[in-house]
């Protein structure tokens, strides 16, 4: 099944790479502010730069096209890299590298991927890090434990809590609070990846008390600092949306 999928990925790369060999690299336009500055801040084509937002990978700007493959896509998406060029004061441009910006899921700790460069899947020249997978007899570049990422239950921008749960892969993580009078069959967290579980749910303004459930027992939130004690004095996690 690997390996179909990987061969299913290199017919995609195949239509991609054409049209790579007859348009350049996109030339990048607006960016945020922040990875505006950390790629400015990229000399030269280089390893991957890692951040707790970004995972920036780069190439020589000499290809004609560049695309670049997940596993956690199963090797069948591949992003394109962009064109990165300088501007001195009489507005020539000079390419400096090509590059493609993973914004970072807290999900996510180690990745790996391969290059697609002229229409030919290699690994990543300027990445050192590289593993052998005996099943399809090819090497993987791979970014390994980029660093911790906040990962905390939240009130977001719209008024919905995202709950997040860390464990074990594979478990039945379930929800209750006082938004449902304590039932802990109402809601059941989704594993987004493995030992990271999530839930989204609109709430109204207020306090509430809740907690995780694996089976029959209670688990307080470890994502989140704010904790109390209920009248019968079990330990919960709190979250107000204002």
């Amino acid at each position: 099944m690997k390996k179909n999928k990987f061969l299913i990925a290199s017919f995609i790369i195949a239509l991609f790479s054409s049209f790579g060999q007859l348009f350049a690299a996109e030339e990048i336009n607006y960016q945020p502010y922040e990875l505006d500055k950390l790629i400015h801040e990229i000399e030269k084509p280089c390893g991957p730069v890692v951040t707790e937002d970004y995972i920036i990978f780069t190439a020589a700007p000499t290809s004609r096209y560049v695309g670049i493959a997940f596993d956690f896509e199963n090797y069948q998406v591949v992003h394109p890299f962009k064109l990165f060029s300088s501007i001195d004061e009489e507005g020539n441009k000079t390419p400096r590298y090509l590059f493609y910006c993973y914004e970072r899921h807290h999900k996510i700790s180690e990745i790996s991927y391969r290059l697609v460069i002229d229409g030919l899947w290699t690994v990543d020249p300027l990445n050192p890090k590289k593993y052998y997978d005996d099943d399809i007899n090819l090497y993987f570049s791979k970014v390994e434990d980029p660093g911790s990422i906040k990962v905390y239950t939240q009130v977001t921008s719209d008024d919905k809590v995202k709950f997040i749960y860390k464990g074990k892969s594979g478990e039945k993580i379930r929800l209750a609070g006082t938004f449902c009078n304590w039932d802990s069959w109402i809601y059941e967290l989704k594993e987004t990846a493995p030992g990271f579980y999530e839930l989204t749910l609109p709430l109204p303004t207020g306090k509430y008390y809740y907690n995780y459930y694996v089976g029959l027992t209670p688990i307080v939130d470890s994502t989140n600092p704010e904790k109390a004690f209920t009248k019968d004095g079990r330990s919960v996690s709190v979250i107000e949306v204002k």
